[in-house]
Protein backbone atom coordinates (compact mmCIF):
# COMPACT_ATOMS: atom_id res chain seq x y z
CA UNK A 1 0.00 0.00 0.00
CA UNK A 2 1.82 3.40 -0.97
CA UNK A 3 1.57 6.19 1.68
CA UNK A 4 1.47 10.10 1.47
CA UNK A 5 1.09 12.38 3.58
CA UNK A 6 -2.69 12.13 3.52
CA UNK A 7 -3.28 9.26 3.77
CA UNK A 8 -3.23 5.79 1.62
CA UNK A 9 -3.50 5.77 -1.95
CA UNK A 10 -7.32 4.40 -2.41
CA UNK A 11 -7.81 2.29 -5.59
CA UNK A 12 -9.76 4.11 -7.96
CA UNK A 13 -13.80 4.28 -6.57
CA UNK A 14 -16.10 5.15 -9.24
CA UNK A 15 -19.28 6.90 -8.20
CA UNK A 16 -21.85 7.22 -10.57
CA UNK A 17 -23.51 10.86 -10.07
CA UNK A 18 -26.66 9.89 -12.45
CA UNK A 19 -27.40 7.01 -9.94
CA UNK A 20 -30.22 7.08 -7.94
CA UNK A 21 -28.27 5.70 -4.97
CA UNK A 22 -27.43 8.70 -2.87
CA UNK A 23 -23.32 9.61 -3.35
CA UNK A 24 -22.52 9.04 0.33
CA UNK A 25 -23.90 5.55 -0.08
CA UNK A 26 -22.42 4.83 -3.19
CA UNK A 27 -18.79 6.21 -1.27
CA UNK A 28 -19.83 4.28 2.01
CA UNK A 29 -19.99 0.88 0.15
CA UNK A 30 -17.24 0.77 -1.81
CA UNK A 31 -15.09 1.92 1.01
CA UNK A 32 -16.79 -0.77 3.54
CA UNK A 33 -16.18 -3.48 0.77
CA UNK A 34 -12.83 -2.68 -0.11
CA UNK A 35 -12.15 -3.05 3.96
CA UNK A 36 -13.40 -6.28 4.52
CA UNK A 37 -12.23 -7.32 1.44
CA UNK A 38 -8.39 -7.13 3.09
CA UNK A 39 -7.51 -4.86 0.39
CA UNK A 40 -7.13 -1.86 2.37
CA UNK A 41 -5.60 -3.91 5.67
CA UNK A 42 -6.63 -3.16 9.31
CA UNK A 43 -4.76 -0.25 11.02
CA UNK A 44 -4.47 1.54 7.66
CA UNK A 45 -5.09 5.30 7.65
CA UNK A 46 -7.48 6.58 5.25
CA UNK A 47 -6.98 9.83 3.12
CA UNK A 48 -8.06 13.07 5.00
CA UNK A 49 -11.58 14.16 4.16
CA UNK A 50 -10.27 17.01 2.03
CA UNK A 51 -8.01 14.82 0.16
CA UNK A 52 -10.35 12.14 -0.83
CA UNK A 53 -12.81 14.04 -1.63
CA UNK A 54 -10.40 15.99 -3.88
CA UNK A 55 -9.17 12.62 -5.31
CA UNK A 56 -13.16 11.38 -6.27
CA UNK A 57 -14.54 14.66 -7.25
CA UNK A 58 -17.43 15.02 -4.63
CA UNK A 59 -17.82 17.63 -1.80
CA UNK A 60 -15.95 17.14 1.53
CA UNK A 61 -19.89 16.55 3.15
CA UNK A 62 -20.12 13.94 1.11
CA UNK A 63 -16.83 12.38 2.56
CA UNK A 64 -17.37 12.83 5.87
CA UNK A 65 -21.11 11.78 6.14
CA UNK A 66 -19.53 8.25 3.93
CA UNK A 67 -16.58 8.37 7.60
CA UNK A 68 -19.11 8.52 10.12
CA UNK A 69 -21.44 5.54 8.66
CA UNK A 70 -18.47 3.55 8.47
CA UNK A 71 -17.16 4.98 12.19
CA UNK A 72 -20.87 3.96 13.46
CA UNK A 73 -20.06 0.31 11.68
CA UNK A 74 -17.41 -0.22 13.98
CA UNK A 75 -15.19 -0.61 10.83
CA UNK A 76 -12.96 2.62 11.13
CA UNK A 77 -11.94 4.67 14.21
CA UNK A 78 -11.92 8.10 14.31
CA UNK A 79 -8.92 9.87 16.68
CA UNK A 80 -8.04 13.59 16.91
CA UNK A 81 -4.58 14.09 15.80
CA UNK A 82 -4.35 11.12 13.85
CA UNK A 83 -6.60 10.74 11.33
CA UNK A 84 -9.60 8.09 10.33
CA UNK A 85 -8.16 4.69 10.85
CA UNK A 86 -9.23 1.00 10.02
CA UNK A 87 -10.19 -0.53 13.01
CA UNK A 88 -7.77 -3.62 14.28
CA UNK A 89 -10.61 -5.85 15.31
CA UNK A 90 -11.43 -6.50 11.87
CA UNK A 91 -8.39 -8.66 11.13
CA UNK A 92 -9.41 -10.60 14.26
CA UNK A 93 -12.90 -11.00 13.37
CA UNK A 94 -12.37 -11.73 9.34
CA UNK A 95 -12.63 -15.31 8.40
CA UNK A 96 -9.09 -16.83 7.15
CA UNK A 97 -9.52 -18.54 3.75
CA UNK A 98 -6.80 -20.31 1.94
CA UNK A 99 -4.61 -18.35 -0.86
CA UNK A 100 -6.48 -18.38 -4.20
CA UNK A 101 -9.07 -20.78 -2.69
CA UNK A 102 -12.80 -19.28 -1.65
CA UNK A 103 -13.90 -19.30 1.71
CA UNK A 104 -16.44 -21.86 2.51
CA UNK A 105 -18.26 -22.94 5.49
CA UNK A 106 -19.41 -26.71 6.51
CA UNK A 107 -22.73 -27.55 4.77
CA UNK A 108 -25.45 -27.31 7.82
CA UNK A 109 -27.38 -30.99 8.07
CA UNK A 110 -30.94 -30.71 6.91
CA UNK A 111 -33.58 -33.00 9.20
CA UNK A 112 -34.63 -36.44 7.63
CA UNK A 113 -37.93 -35.15 6.38
CA UNK A 114 -36.10 -32.00 4.42
CA UNK A 115 -33.42 -34.43 2.84
CA UNK A 116 -36.49 -36.43 2.01
CA UNK A 117 -38.77 -33.77 0.32
CA UNK A 118 -35.70 -32.05 -1.53
CA UNK A 119 -35.59 -35.48 -3.59
CA UNK A 120 -38.86 -35.15 -4.16
CA UNK A 121 -39.59 -31.32 -4.80
CA UNK A 122 -41.25 -30.69 -8.48
CA UNK A 123 -39.63 -27.63 -10.01
CA UNK A 124 -41.73 -24.84 -10.17
CA UNK A 125 -40.57 -21.92 -11.95
CA UNK A 126 -40.89 -18.25 -10.50
CA UNK A 127 -44.97 -17.73 -9.79
CA UNK A 128 -45.90 -15.06 -12.88
CA UNK A 129 -46.65 -11.76 -11.97
CA UNK A 130 -48.00 -10.73 -15.44
CA UNK A 131 -51.02 -11.96 -17.39
CA UNK A 132 -50.40 -13.06 -21.27
CA UNK A 133 -50.61 -16.19 -23.01
CA UNK A 134 -51.53 -18.55 -22.13
CA UNK A 135 -50.15 -18.16 -18.10
CA UNK A 136 -52.34 -20.06 -15.67
CA UNK A 137 -53.46 -18.70 -11.82
CA UNK A 138 -53.73 -14.95 -12.50
CA UNK A 139 -57.23 -13.21 -12.53
CA UNK A 140 -57.82 -10.42 -14.87
CA UNK A 141 -55.95 -7.75 -13.61
CA UNK A 142 -57.50 -5.17 -16.52
CA UNK A 143 -60.99 -5.77 -14.81
CA UNK A 144 -59.95 -5.02 -11.48
CA UNK A 145 -62.40 -2.39 -9.42
CA UNK A 146 -59.39 -0.56 -8.10
CA UNK A 147 -61.03 2.99 -7.92
CA UNK A 148 -63.39 1.08 -4.85
CA UNK A 149 -60.25 -0.74 -3.49
CA UNK A 150 -58.31 2.15 -3.29
CA UNK A 151 -61.55 4.49 -1.87
CA UNK A 152 -61.77 1.36 1.37
CA UNK A 153 -58.24 0.93 1.86
CA UNK A 154 -57.86 5.05 2.29
CA UNK A 155 -60.76 4.95 4.87
CA UNK A 156 -59.11 2.34 6.53
CA UNK A 157 -55.70 4.38 7.08
CA UNK A 158 -58.27 7.67 8.71
CA UNK A 159 -58.75 4.87 11.29
CA UNK A 160 -57.21 5.83 15.23
CA UNK A 161 -53.70 4.96 14.87
CA UNK A 162 -53.97 2.63 17.50
CA UNK A 163 -56.84 0.59 15.85
CA UNK A 164 -54.21 0.43 12.88
CA UNK A 165 -50.55 0.00 13.25
CA UNK A 166 -50.87 -2.71 16.10
CA UNK A 167 -50.33 -6.34 15.83
CA UNK A 168 -53.07 -8.60 14.78
CA UNK A 169 -54.66 -11.75 15.57
CA UNK A 170 -52.95 -14.50 14.83
CA UNK A 171 -55.77 -16.87 13.67
CA UNK A 172 -57.19 -13.62 11.62
CA UNK A 173 -59.18 -10.70 12.58
CA UNK A 174 -62.87 -10.92 13.48
CA UNK A 175 -64.33 -8.94 10.45
CA UNK A 176 -62.66 -11.04 8.13
CA UNK A 177 -63.85 -14.41 9.22
CA UNK A 178 -67.19 -13.49 10.20
CA UNK A 179 -67.22 -11.85 6.42
CA UNK A 180 -65.81 -15.29 4.81
CA UNK A 181 -68.16 -18.05 6.68
CA UNK A 182 -71.35 -15.79 5.88
CA UNK A 183 -69.92 -15.45 2.11
CA UNK A 184 -69.67 -19.55 2.20
CA UNK A 185 -72.92 -19.83 3.45
CA UNK A 186 -74.60 -17.83 1.29
CA UNK A 187 -72.65 -19.00 -2.36
CA UNK A 188 -71.04 -22.43 -1.42
CA UNK A 189 -73.46 -24.03 0.78
CA UNK A 190 -70.67 -24.34 3.66
CA UNK A 191 -72.05 -23.77 7.10
CA UNK A 192 -69.68 -23.10 9.32
CA UNK A 193 -68.80 -20.63 12.32
CA UNK A 194 -66.57 -18.16 12.42
CA UNK A 195 -64.26 -19.83 14.66
CA UNK A 196 -63.75 -22.00 12.41
CA UNK A 197 -62.26 -20.17 9.72
CA UNK A 198 -58.18 -19.75 10.03
CA UNK A 199 -56.67 -16.63 8.26
CA UNK A 200 -53.50 -17.69 6.61
CA UNK A 201 -50.55 -15.87 3.91
CA UNK A 202 -52.03 -17.86 1.17
CA UNK A 203 -53.13 -21.44 -0.14
CA UNK A 204 -49.22 -22.14 0.11
CA UNK A 205 -49.33 -21.71 3.94
CA UNK A 206 -52.40 -23.79 4.54
CA UNK A 207 -51.29 -26.83 3.14
CA UNK A 208 -48.07 -26.18 5.48
CA UNK A 209 -50.37 -25.37 8.83
CA UNK A 210 -52.62 -28.86 7.87
CA UNK A 211 -49.11 -30.66 7.26
CA UNK A 212 -47.81 -29.78 10.44
CA UNK A 213 -51.02 -30.46 12.17
CA UNK A 214 -52.04 -33.80 11.03
CA UNK A 215 -49.29 -35.79 9.37
CA UNK A 216 -45.67 -37.59 10.43
CA UNK A 217 -42.92 -38.24 8.79
CA UNK A 218 -43.84 -41.11 5.96
CA UNK A 219 -47.97 -40.51 6.51
CA UNK A 220 -49.61 -41.59 3.44
CA UNK A 221 -51.52 -38.91 1.42
CA UNK A 222 -53.54 -39.56 -1.47
CA UNK A 223 -52.65 -37.28 -4.21
CA UNK A 224 -54.62 -36.42 -7.18
CA UNK A 225 -51.95 -37.34 -10.46
CA UNK A 226 -51.58 -35.64 -12.31
CA UNK A 227 -52.26 -32.71 -9.32
CA UNK A 228 -51.61 -29.14 -7.99
CA UNK A 229 -47.63 -28.66 -7.62
CA UNK A 230 -47.82 -26.19 -5.01
CA UNK A 231 -49.66 -28.06 -2.82
CA UNK A 232 -47.90 -31.70 -3.90
CA UNK A 233 -44.59 -29.65 -2.87
CA UNK A 234 -46.00 -28.18 0.87
CA UNK A 235 -47.22 -31.80 1.90
CA UNK A 236 -43.75 -32.87 0.88
CA UNK A 237 -42.22 -30.47 2.65
CA UNK A 238 -44.16 -31.81 5.99
CA UNK A 239 -42.37 -35.61 5.12
CA UNK A 240 -45.48 -36.43 4.00
CA UNK A 241 -45.38 -39.67 1.60
CA UNK A 242 -47.34 -38.75 -1.63
CA UNK A 243 -49.90 -41.50 -3.09
CA UNK A 244 -50.31 -40.80 -6.87
CA UNK A 245 -53.96 -41.71 -7.40
CA UNK A 246 -55.07 -41.40 -10.93
CA UNK A 247 -57.88 -38.77 -12.04
CA UNK A 248 -60.35 -39.80 -14.93
CA UNK A 249 -63.45 -37.40 -15.65
CA UNK A 250 -65.39 -38.33 -12.51
CA UNK A 251 -62.31 -36.74 -10.59
CA UNK A 252 -59.89 -39.09 -7.79
CA UNK A 253 -60.37 -42.42 -8.76
CA UNK A 254 -61.64 -43.67 -5.28
CA UNK A 255 -61.12 -47.58 -5.93
CA UNK A 256 -57.76 -46.76 -6.90
CA UNK A 257 -56.89 -45.12 -3.69
CA UNK A 258 -57.57 -47.83 -1.45
CA UNK A 259 -56.16 -50.57 -3.48
CA UNK A 260 -53.04 -48.67 -3.52
CA UNK A 261 -52.95 -47.31 0.08
CA UNK A 262 -56.12 -48.26 2.31
CA UNK A 263 -54.80 -46.63 5.25
CA UNK A 264 -53.97 -43.24 4.35
CA UNK A 265 -53.97 -40.63 6.69
CA UNK A 266 -55.05 -37.91 4.25
CA UNK A 267 -56.42 -37.04 0.59
CA UNK A 268 -55.96 -34.16 -1.31
CA UNK A 269 -58.76 -33.28 -4.27
CA UNK A 270 -59.68 -30.40 -6.16
CA UNK A 271 -63.29 -31.15 -7.08
CA UNK A 272 -64.84 -28.58 -8.35
CA UNK A 273 -62.32 -27.70 -11.06
CA UNK A 274 -59.18 -30.14 -11.18
CA UNK A 275 -55.75 -28.71 -11.77
CA UNK A 276 -54.78 -29.08 -14.02
CA UNK A 277 -57.08 -31.00 -16.18
CA UNK A 278 -60.36 -28.80 -15.01
CA UNK A 279 -62.95 -31.94 -14.50
CA UNK A 280 -65.45 -31.92 -11.62
CA UNK A 281 -65.54 -34.36 -9.26
CA UNK A 282 -68.78 -36.45 -9.59
CA UNK A 283 -71.26 -36.68 -6.65
CA UNK A 284 -70.69 -40.52 -6.18
CA UNK A 285 -66.55 -40.03 -6.16
CA UNK A 286 -67.36 -37.09 -3.78
CA UNK A 287 -69.65 -39.64 -1.53
CA UNK A 288 -67.27 -42.81 -1.80
CA UNK A 289 -64.07 -40.56 -0.58
CA UNK A 290 -65.83 -39.45 2.47
CA UNK A 291 -66.79 -42.77 3.26
CA UNK A 292 -63.08 -43.63 2.57
CA UNK A 293 -61.89 -41.29 4.80
CA UNK A 294 -64.78 -42.63 7.66
CA UNK A 295 -62.94 -45.96 7.56
CA UNK A 296 -59.42 -45.04 7.40
CA UNK A 297 -60.24 -42.31 9.77
CA UNK A 298 -58.21 -40.09 7.26
CA UNK A 299 -58.65 -36.00 6.90
CA UNK A 300 -59.28 -34.20 3.44
CA UNK A 301 -58.07 -31.47 2.20
CA UNK A 302 -60.23 -29.69 -0.54
CA UNK A 303 -58.81 -26.83 -2.19
CA UNK A 304 -61.47 -24.52 -3.80
CA UNK A 305 -59.00 -22.52 -6.01
CA UNK A 306 -61.03 -21.18 -8.46
CA UNK A 307 -64.25 -22.83 -7.41
CA UNK A 308 -66.13 -19.32 -7.60
CA UNK A 309 -65.68 -18.95 -11.53
CA UNK A 310 -68.87 -20.92 -12.87
CA UNK A 311 -70.17 -19.97 -16.28
CA UNK A 312 -72.75 -22.25 -18.06
CA UNK A 313 -73.89 -24.27 -15.18
CA UNK A 314 -74.73 -24.30 -11.71
CA UNK A 315 -71.59 -24.84 -9.26
CA UNK A 316 -71.77 -28.18 -7.61
CA UNK A 317 -71.67 -28.26 -3.73
CA UNK A 318 -68.21 -27.90 -2.27
CA UNK A 319 -67.26 -31.29 -0.72
CA UNK A 320 -67.29 -29.64 2.44
CA UNK A 321 -70.67 -28.96 2.33
CA UNK A 322 -71.58 -32.62 2.21
CA UNK A 323 -69.37 -33.69 4.84
CA UNK A 324 -71.41 -34.86 7.70
CA UNK A 325 -68.56 -36.73 9.53
CA UNK A 326 -66.02 -33.63 10.20
CA UNK A 327 -63.47 -34.54 7.90
CA UNK A 328 -63.11 -32.05 5.29
CA UNK A 329 -60.22 -29.24 5.79
CA UNK A 330 -61.22 -26.56 3.08
CA UNK A 331 -58.79 -24.11 2.22
CA UNK A 332 -59.71 -21.21 -0.20
CA UNK A 333 -57.54 -17.98 -1.46
CA UNK A 334 -58.06 -14.90 -2.09
CA UNK A 335 -54.97 -14.85 -5.24
CA UNK A 336 -57.18 -16.00 -7.84
CA UNK A 337 -60.95 -14.10 -6.88
CA UNK A 338 -58.98 -10.98 -5.94
CA UNK A 339 -55.46 -10.55 -6.73
CA UNK A 340 -52.13 -12.99 -6.10
CA UNK A 341 -50.25 -9.72 -4.29
CA UNK A 342 -52.77 -10.01 -1.35
CA UNK A 343 -50.95 -13.45 -0.23
CA UNK A 344 -54.27 -13.95 1.67
CA UNK A 345 -55.87 -17.09 2.00
CA UNK A 346 -57.82 -19.44 4.77
CA UNK A 347 -58.85 -22.75 6.52
CA UNK A 348 -62.48 -23.55 6.95
CA UNK A 349 -61.63 -26.54 9.84
CA UNK A 350 -63.74 -29.34 11.32
CA UNK A 351 -64.56 -28.44 15.04
CA UNK A 352 -62.36 -31.04 16.35
CA UNK A 353 -59.53 -29.39 14.96
CA UNK A 354 -60.46 -26.08 15.86
CA UNK A 355 -58.78 -25.85 19.17
CA UNK A 356 -55.06 -27.52 17.87
CA UNK A 357 -55.38 -25.44 14.88
CA UNK A 358 -56.01 -21.90 16.78
CA UNK A 359 -53.06 -23.03 19.35
CA UNK A 360 -50.59 -23.68 16.54
CA UNK A 361 -51.38 -20.44 14.74
CA UNK A 362 -50.95 -18.79 18.21
CA UNK A 363 -48.05 -19.88 18.79
CA UNK A 364 -46.25 -19.87 15.46
CA UNK A 365 -46.98 -16.44 13.38
CA UNK A 366 -48.21 -13.25 13.97
CA UNK A 367 -50.91 -13.53 11.57
CA UNK A 368 -51.04 -11.89 8.15
CA UNK A 369 -51.14 -8.11 8.42
CA UNK A 370 -54.41 -6.44 9.87
CA UNK A 371 -54.44 -3.69 7.11
CA UNK A 372 -55.32 -6.46 4.20
CA UNK A 373 -57.47 -8.28 6.27
CA UNK A 374 -59.50 -4.90 6.95
CA UNK A 375 -59.81 -3.95 3.58
CA UNK A 376 -61.03 -7.23 2.58
CA UNK A 377 -63.43 -7.10 5.00
CA UNK A 378 -64.79 -4.21 3.88
CA UNK A 379 -64.80 -5.33 0.47
CA UNK A 380 -67.14 -8.09 1.25
CA UNK A 381 -69.61 -6.70 4.01
CA UNK A 382 -70.55 -3.93 1.21
CA UNK A 383 -71.22 -6.26 -1.68
CA UNK A 384 -68.07 -5.28 -3.75
CA UNK A 385 -67.16 -8.85 -3.28
CA UNK A 386 -70.24 -10.38 -4.59
CA UNK A 387 -70.71 -7.82 -7.71
CA UNK A 388 -66.81 -8.65 -8.68
CA UNK A 389 -67.18 -12.30 -8.27
CA UNK A 390 -70.38 -12.13 -10.99
CA UNK A 391 -68.63 -9.73 -13.43
CA UNK A 392 -65.50 -11.96 -13.25
CA UNK A 393 -67.63 -14.98 -14.34
CA UNK A 394 -69.15 -12.75 -17.27
CA UNK A 395 -65.82 -11.88 -18.22
CA UNK A 396 -63.85 -15.17 -18.07
CA UNK A 397 -66.87 -17.23 -19.79
CA UNK A 398 -66.10 -15.06 -22.20
CA UNK A 399 -62.45 -15.21 -22.44
CA UNK A 400 -63.14 -18.84 -22.57
CA UNK A 401 -65.41 -19.52 -25.76
CA UNK A 402 -62.77 -16.88 -27.66
CA UNK A 403 -60.01 -19.34 -26.78
CA UNK A 404 -62.41 -22.28 -28.40
CA UNK A 405 -63.35 -20.31 -31.38
CA UNK A 406 -59.45 -19.59 -32.07
CA UNK A 407 -58.47 -22.77 -31.57
CA UNK A 408 -60.88 -24.08 -34.14
CA UNK A 409 -58.73 -24.18 -36.81
CA UNK A 410 -55.61 -26.05 -34.59
CA UNK A 411 -57.68 -29.37 -34.51
CA UNK A 412 -56.10 -32.34 -35.07
CA UNK A 413 -53.32 -30.50 -33.84
CA UNK A 414 -54.70 -28.67 -30.49
CA UNK A 415 -57.85 -30.07 -29.43
CA UNK A 416 -58.91 -27.68 -26.79
CA UNK A 417 -61.46 -28.58 -24.29
CA UNK A 418 -64.40 -26.71 -22.94
CA UNK A 419 -64.63 -26.23 -19.67
CA UNK A 420 -67.55 -24.75 -17.37
CA UNK A 421 -65.21 -22.94 -14.99
CA UNK A 422 -62.43 -21.66 -13.53
CA UNK A 423 -59.13 -20.01 -15.19
CA UNK A 424 -57.84 -22.34 -17.51
CA UNK A 425 -58.26 -25.26 -19.69
CA UNK A 426 -56.28 -28.17 -21.20
CA UNK A 427 -55.52 -28.49 -25.07
CA UNK A 428 -55.14 -32.34 -26.14
CA UNK A 429 -51.76 -33.33 -28.70
CA UNK A 430 -51.51 -35.51 -31.03
CA UNK A 431 -48.72 -38.53 -29.78
CA UNK A 432 -46.65 -37.18 -32.55
CA UNK A 433 -45.72 -33.74 -30.57
CA UNK A 434 -44.19 -34.20 -27.46
CA UNK A 435 -45.55 -31.91 -24.92
CA UNK A 436 -42.68 -30.75 -22.95
CA UNK A 437 -41.04 -30.63 -26.62
CA UNK A 438 -44.19 -27.80 -27.55
CA UNK A 439 -43.89 -25.69 -24.56
CA UNK A 440 -40.35 -25.28 -25.36
CA UNK A 441 -40.48 -24.03 -28.42
CA UNK A 442 -43.38 -22.09 -27.58
CA UNK A 443 -41.62 -20.56 -24.80
CA UNK A 444 -39.26 -19.57 -27.19
CA UNK A 445 -42.12 -17.56 -28.96
CA UNK A 446 -43.20 -16.06 -26.21
CA UNK A 447 -45.79 -18.35 -25.52
CA UNK A 448 -46.14 -19.53 -21.66
CA UNK A 449 -47.44 -23.36 -21.45
CA UNK A 450 -47.23 -25.93 -19.22
CA UNK A 451 -47.02 -29.34 -19.81
CA UNK A 452 -49.69 -31.86 -18.55
CA UNK A 453 -46.79 -33.98 -17.63
CA UNK A 454 -45.65 -31.17 -15.34
CA UNK A 455 -47.73 -32.15 -12.99
CA UNK A 456 -47.68 -35.66 -12.04
CA UNK A 457 -46.00 -37.64 -9.78
CA UNK A 458 -46.27 -40.71 -12.14
CA UNK A 459 -46.39 -41.18 -15.78
CA UNK A 460 -50.00 -39.95 -17.15
CA UNK A 461 -51.06 -41.05 -20.88
CA UNK A 462 -52.35 -37.38 -21.44
CA UNK A 463 -50.45 -35.76 -23.74
CA UNK A 464 -51.19 -31.88 -23.80
CA UNK A 465 -50.78 -28.45 -22.60
CA UNK A 466 -52.65 -26.76 -19.57
CA UNK A 467 -53.65 -22.85 -21.33
CA UNK A 468 -54.77 -20.23 -18.85
CA UNK A 469 -57.26 -17.88 -20.10
CA UNK A 470 -58.69 -15.75 -17.41
CA UNK A 471 -55.85 -13.14 -17.41
CA UNK A 472 -55.52 -12.86 -21.29
CA UNK A 473 -57.62 -10.25 -22.78
CA UNK A 474 -59.08 -11.68 -26.19
CA UNK A 475 -57.27 -10.01 -28.49
CA UNK A 476 -54.31 -11.74 -26.66
CA UNK A 477 -55.81 -14.99 -26.89
CA UNK A 478 -56.31 -14.68 -30.43
CA UNK A 479 -52.45 -13.68 -31.12
CA UNK A 480 -51.40 -16.13 -28.74
CA UNK A 481 -52.85 -18.98 -30.62
CA UNK A 482 -52.15 -17.69 -33.73
CA UNK A 483 -48.53 -17.88 -32.63
CA UNK A 484 -49.13 -21.29 -30.91
CA UNK A 485 -50.58 -23.10 -34.43
CA UNK A 486 -47.12 -21.45 -35.74
CA UNK A 487 -45.23 -23.83 -33.85
CA UNK A 488 -47.44 -26.73 -34.11
CA UNK A 489 -47.35 -26.56 -38.06
CA UNK A 490 -43.71 -26.19 -37.99
CA UNK A 491 -42.88 -29.24 -35.56
CA UNK A 492 -45.28 -31.04 -37.34
CA UNK A 493 -44.04 -30.75 -40.53
CA UNK A 494 -40.76 -31.23 -39.48
CA UNK A 495 -41.61 -34.32 -38.02
CA UNK A 496 -43.46 -35.65 -41.02
CA UNK A 497 -40.89 -34.52 -43.39
CA UNK A 498 -38.82 -37.67 -44.73
CA UNK A 499 -35.18 -38.11 -43.93
CA UNK A 500 -33.00 -37.11 -47.63
CA UNK A 501 -30.79 -40.17 -48.21
CA UNK A 502 -26.89 -39.29 -48.77
CA UNK A 503 -25.66 -39.03 -52.31
CA UNK A 504 -24.53 -42.02 -53.97
CA UNK A 505 -26.02 -44.12 -51.04
CA UNK A 506 -27.03 -47.56 -52.48
CA UNK A 507 -31.06 -48.76 -52.44
CA UNK A 508 -31.88 -51.12 -50.42
CA UNK A 509 -34.18 -53.59 -51.80
CA UNK A 510 -37.43 -54.31 -49.69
Amino acid sequence: MVKRPGGALLPNIAIDHAASLPIATQLYVALRDLILAGTVAHGTRLPATRTLARDIGVSRTTVIEAFDRLNLDGIVDSHVGVGTVVSASLDLERPSATPHEPASGPTPPLARAAVAALSSLAERPRLPYAPHAFVTGLPAFDAFPMAQWSRLAARHWREPRQAVMGYGSPVGEARLRQAIAAHLGANRGITCAAEQVFIVGGAQQAFLHIGTMLLDPGDAVWFENPGAIGARNGLLATGARLVPVPVDAEGLQVAEGMHRSPHFRLAFVTPSHQQPLGHIMSIERRLALLRAAQRAGAWIVEDDYDGEFCFGRRPLSTLKSIDSGGRVLYVGTFSKSLFPALRLGFIVAPPALVEPLTRISVAGSAGVPAATQAIVASFIEEGHFASHIRRMRRIYEERHATLLEAARDLRGLLDVAPTDSGLHTVGALPETLPERAVAEAAAARGIVVASVGRYAIEKVVRNGLVLGFGGVRPHEIRAGIRTLGEVLGDMSARRLRPIPRSPGRPRVAA
